[in-house]
């Protein structure tokens, strides 16, 4: 049967990856881990034909959003030809180099959000399912190494093809493709620095609204803390008041007594006596003029 990758037909075979289809007929599909399914390289649009796809597996849907899917988004390494049909594919490169060489700059601008947006949202269940499949033993590291050593040849003659074939027409944009590159890369890190400060402020918000909550709990519970703490103090302080009347007065009495006895010499320690600590009474004075 004959698939069509960025529109060049491709010779396949029922149960063969779109990947393998590919490299076998020298078209363009990236390839960096060597089809271990660990990275996005070969992320391909599937144009026509998904009904002839497998289904994604749970490595596409930790890598691709639901937006992308939408899209026709899928990894070519994880996709196997089910039946016969007509399959019309198209790479991430070749829709980029697309969009660069029409002056698409609308379409530039809605591609870009899109793969910001879906490495944004994804990149952390990406990497979470990276770490289920290597501690299921689903992924082996020697193999993996060994897969991408072995696609490092064909990937370079891949490119070399590639450039060959279409020298003659990049020569003149490819200056304008670094800098739109580059615009992509940075909007893709705006749109990160943006998702990143969006999150970050309801979280700060949430910790100091709790801040908030903790600190009116604690002083609304000191306040009655302190007012139990006040009564109780004046409680206190009012009953040794209460006791201490008595007390006063029967030590005043007995050192009343001892000054009686020891002729004013002797008063108990702490006490008053009545007839020596009496206030003393101002005497009126009063000037008498004696008249001739």
């Amino acid at each position: 049967m004959i698939i069509y990758i960025n529109d060049r037909p491709c010779e396949a075979q029922v149960g063969n990856l779109l990947l393998s289809v590919a490299q076998h007929n020298k078209s363009h599909i990236g390839y960096i881990c060597g089809g271990n399914g660990i990275c996005q390289s070969c992320f391909v649009y599937v144009r026509e034909g998904a009904d002839c796809l497998s289904l994604p597996g749970e490595e596409e849907k930790a890598f691709i959003s639901d937006k992308l899917f939408q899209e026709g988004g899928r990894l070519a390494c994880r996709t196997t030809i089910v039946k016969e049909g007509t399959i019309r594919i198209m790479t991430r490169a070749e829709t980029l180099r697309r969009i660069v060489l029409g002056l698409n700059v609308p379409g530039f601008i809605t591609y870009a959000q899109t793969i910001g947006y879906n490495v944004v949202n994804k990149l952390p269940s990406g990497a979470s399912m990276l770490v289920t499949r290597f501690q299921t033993g689903r992924l082996d590291p020697i193999d993996s190494i060994g897969k991408i050593v072995n696609g490092l040849g064909p990937a370079s003659m891949l490119l070399t093809n590639n450039i060959v074939e279409t020298f003659s027409f990049l020569q003149g944009p490819v200056g304008f493709i670094g800098s739109a590159s580059k615009g992509a890369i940075d909007m893709v890190g705006g749109l990160a620095g943006g998702v990143f400060n969006v999150v970050g402020a309801p979280v700060r918000g949430v910790l100091d609204f709790a801040g908030g909550i903790a600190g009116g709990v604690i002083n609304a519970a000191s306040g009655p803390v302190m007012g139990l703490l006040n009564v109780a103090g004046g409680v206190v302080s009012g009953a040794i008041n209460i006791v201490g009347v008595p007390v006063r007065g029967v030590l005043g009495a007995a050192s009343g007594a001892l000054c009686t006895v020891s002729g004013g010499r002797l008063h108990l320690p702490g006490s008053t006596c009545a007839i020596h600590d009496a206030p003393v009474v101002n005497l009126e004075r009063v000037t008498i003029k004696a008249t001739p």
